[in-house]
């Protein structure tokens, strides 16, 4: 049957607030989850507040979500009670598609968020993880490995796995130089992946002040791009780089660090979008790409990848009633660098 549960939303594009939701009673096909934490997504954000487009309220964000399996539908082998279990950007997809039969079900034209979107099964429109307990279908739940906490494993079902897609479907490895734009929420964490994969790791970051940290955290080198001659001494040097931000980048200067047929991939979304000459593209016959989050199979690989090698994003753990004020401090680079909500505290 269905069941109400406390969550943490949102009314109006202003503030959130606590409130009751209904989740839909579990099929035969679905794993039911008691949710522990619940990581804060810049995309939570833009969505709240509508800045990508108008939503239906009340909404509940959240999109990186950890707990543990109450229950399981009839037909589900892969999970049982008692697992520790995760939750990403999606719940579903139109599995008919060249892209979902190639496992590329991100890019399904169809796919269903977890927050906002319209649920397939019920039709409800989709509540998030800022919430106590969620139904998913099988197919768009995730293991999560014994030997990774699962309030640090939260922020990996998004941003994690949006920094891991790119350097696995360009097959970055031992030897690659990667280039990582943005030191933050997501870029952080791409330093310890692309390291773990054996990856040469430069951070590009606007000013020196987070050039510790970055060493601290793996990367073998950091730039700091307030002073564009910089770039001067870094032609033909990378075979990859990845931007993480939504801010305003020179495009031609990151074009012409990459190596002949080296690719620049596009990571944020929003902002002033990218501006570039058509030389920059065609002097290394360099590549113009973009990645959106990543596919379940990338997902659960890179949770296996992080279990595996120790890797954890950095995180602050917050009560639900601290949502508004973290957002605040989101928008102020004031976090270092992934809040995590508790949602014990619901």
């Amino acid at each position: 049957m269905s069941k109400e549960v406390k969550a943490w939303g949102a009314t109006s594009p202003e503030t959130t607030e606590p409130m009751t939701i209904t989740r839909r009673a579990p099929d035969d096909e679905d794993v039911a989850i008691d949710i522990k934490y619940a990581g804060i997504c810049h995309t939570d954000i833009h969505t709240i507040r509508q800045e990508w487009g108008p939503v239906k309220y009340p909404l509940v964000a959240g999109h990186e979500i950890a707990g543990v399996v109450s229950a399981v539908g009839k037909n589900v082998t892969k999970f049982k009670v008692g697992d520790r279990v995760g939750v990403g950007c999606l719940v579903n997809c139109c599995r008919e598609c060249d892209d979902c039969k190639e496992g590329e079900e991100q890019y399904c034209l169809n796919h269903t968020i977890t927050y906002g979107g319209t649920d397939p099964k019920d039709g409800s429109i989709t509540q998030g993880g800022y919430s106590q307990y969620i139904v998913v279908d099988q197919a768009f739940v995730l293991s999560i490995p014994e030997n990774l906490p699962l309030d640090k494993a939260a922020p990996l079902l998004c941003a994690g796995v949006t920094m891991f897609s790119p350097l696995n479907h360009w097959k970055a490895g031992p030897g690659t130089k990667v280039g990582i734009i943005g030191f933050g929420g997501i870029g952080h964490i791409g330093v310890k992946i692309a390291k773990a994969m054996g990856c040469e790791v430069t951070v590009f970051s606007q000013t020196e002040s987070k050039k510790e940290l970055a060493l601290k955290f793996g990367s073998d080198e950091y730039i700091a791009t307030n002073d564009l001659q910089v770039f001067d001494g870094l032609k033909r040097k990378f075979d990859m780089i990845i931007n993480a931000v939504s801010t305003k980048i020179p495009v031609d200067l990151y074009l012409a660090s990459l190596r002949r047929d080296g690719t620049l991939v596009n990571l944020g979304l929003g902002g002033e979008g990218l501006q570039l000459s058509a030389f920059s593209v065609s002097l290394g016959r360099a590549n113009l790409a973009g990645s959106l989050i990543g596919s379940v199979a990338e997902t659960q690989k890179m949770l296996d990848l992080c279990g595996e090698k120790q890797i954890f994003p950095e995180i602050e753990i917050v009560p639900a009633s601290y949502i508004d004020e973290a957002y605040e401090r989101v928008l102020k680079s004031q976090v270092q660098f992934r809040f995590v909500i508790d949602v014990s505290t619901m």
